[in-house]
């Protein structure tokens, strides 16, 4: 099950907040005086939580690492629709959280101080797909395959975020999701299989 980062008030406010304006403005867009605000709040609110801007931001990237994956309910999907129909859903709900991730992702590229919060964003959601992976019986000791699966879902997400067909993105998550049940069954298959020639 995801961490839960709640929101609301305080702390959680202006980290939400964050993830809003860098959505929408770009990093550049975003300041404290941007954040104070959108929120209603003063600046030394801001500093009193987060002392700097990176830590502002590294704390809006877990926030939204962790919403996104409790609002996709990763761990709980049971067939292939019920799995193109939640990941979708859920950006189209809250595009701003992937937004906002993708502009940390190309923000770590020229300016190496992000880098370990981008490879932290890519190693939980690595662990979640893992965890998913194994719930519903898919073996995968080395990880390459959740790593796989991650890589194929974030070009997905990047692909609805651009406006591609909803419907043609939604096939191709239900035939990843079955792929990924077809390759568990084989091994399962193998295994049964080995275990009888015995």
């Amino acid at each position: 099950m995801a961490r839960q980062v709640p929101y609301g008030s305080g702390r959680d406010l202006l980290v939400a907040t964050t993830v809003g304006i860098v959505a929408e403005k770009g990093l550049r867009g975003m300041t404290f005086r941007a954040v104070a605000d959108r929120a209603g709040v003063n600046n030394s609110l801001i500093a009193h939580h987060f002392g700097n801007r990176e830590s502002l931001l590294a704390a809006a990237l877990e926030w939204s690492v962790e919403s996104s994956i409790d609002t996709t309910g990763l761990l709980d999907l049971a067939t292939s629709s019920a799995f193109a129909d939640g990941l979708l859903d859920s950006v189209a709900k809250r595009p701003e959280l992937q937004a906002f991730q993708y502009e940390m992702i190309l923000e770590s590229r020229r300016n190496p101080r992000y880098q370990p919060y981008v490879s932290r964003l890519y190693t939980r959601y690595h662990e979640v797909v893992a965890a998913s992976l194994k719930h519903h019986g898919v073996d995968d000791p080395s990880g390459a395959l959740a790593r796989s699966a991650f890589a194929a879902l974030d070009g997905i997400v990047l692909q609805f975020m651009a406006g591609v067909d909803a419907e043609l993105l939604r096939a191709a998550l239900q035939r990843l999701w079955e792929g990924l049940l077809d390759t568990r069954d084989a091994t399962a298959a193998a295994a049964a299989g080995g275990t009888s020639s015995r």
